[in-house]
């Protein structure tokens, strides 16, 4: 079997996030059962072998180069001429082709759809994301009310439903790296995510939107946007709730109510996921 490389443009400082996190994981997963290794190809560092010094020495025959920045992959496409590669697809709509010879792996079924129609003749696969085991409901006492991650946050989000609910309720907002979320997600009752309108500024989707689905494992009530990849998991009524529906007073009556019958959803989420 060839050697796995999975190439990343660095994994520490900017580069941190939620398709860093995936990736890393896909790779774990990959080297339980074959070689795997993680290289970089902007940020030298010192646990990862660098592409530009590996690649003269790789041959076809053993390697084989999983390329997923959707950014970089058309620089990265003619740096690897001549080598085995895969499209780990998470996020689309960053309008480039694929030559026909280069398989996909898609995240979710939205940006399998997308290469369904954009690479009409390539290969397409479709792998989910890994939710780590540490996303689970604890059953501890809860003493936040409302947890929201700025980043990926909408205006109306952090300037309108925000401020209302703050006046009622512990709302906790956080702008910084969380060594702990399955921890943060067990001290919070629900969790609001909208996520639309960043990806639209961007112009790219939602590759599949880990944040709820960790969320709603660890016991979470999650109302969310349902754009893009998060529409693979989230089914609104039955394992979440809509966010941002036809008014802001509308919103918080509604989490009013679901802090008054506040129940865990992670059997739902199985029920919605597996059946």
């Amino acid at each position: 079997m060839r050697k796995l490389y999975f190439l990343l443009p660095g994994t520490k400082g900017k580069f941190g996030g939620g398709g860093l996190w995936a990736e890393l994981n896909t790779c774990a997963l990959a080297q339980q059962i074959c070689d795997g290794e993680v290289v970089t190809y902007r940020q030298r560092e010192d646990e990862h072998p660098f592409l530009t010094d590996i690649l003269p020495q790789c041959q076809p025959e053993s390697a084989m180069f999983i390329i997923g920045w959707g950014f970089d992959v058309p620089k990265l496409i003619p740096q690897l001429r001549g080598q085995n590669i895969i499209y780990h697809a998470h996020s689309a709509n960053y309008g480039f082709s694929l030559p026909p010879e280069i398989p996909i792996i898609t995240v979710s079924r939205n940006t399998m759809g997308y290469w369904g129609e954009h690479a009409a003749n390539g290969l397409i696969y479709y792998l989910p994301n890994q939710i780590g085991d540490e996303f689970y409901d604890q059953k501890r006492s809860r003493d936040i009310d409302i947890l929201v991650q700025k980043r990926k946050s909408s205006e109306y989000l952090l300037n309108d439903l925000i401020p209302a609910l703050q006046s009622r309720y512990r709302v906790e907002v956080v702008d910084r790296y969380v060594e702990d979320l399955a921890g943060l997600f067990n001290q919070s009752k629900i969790y609001l995510y909208d996520s639309a309108e960043y990806w639209a500024t961007n112009g790219v989707t939602e590759g599949f939107g880990l944040p709820p689905l960790e969320a709603i494992a660890c016991g979470c009530t999650v109302f969310s946007s349902v754009n893009h990849g998060l529409s693979d998991f989230l089914d609104p009524g039955f394992n979440c709730h809509k966010i941002a529906g036809y008014s802001l007073e509308y919103d918080c009556d509604r989490i009013a109510d679901a802090l008054a019958t506040l129940t865990p959803h992670t059997n739902l989420l199985s029920l919605s996921l597996f059946t």
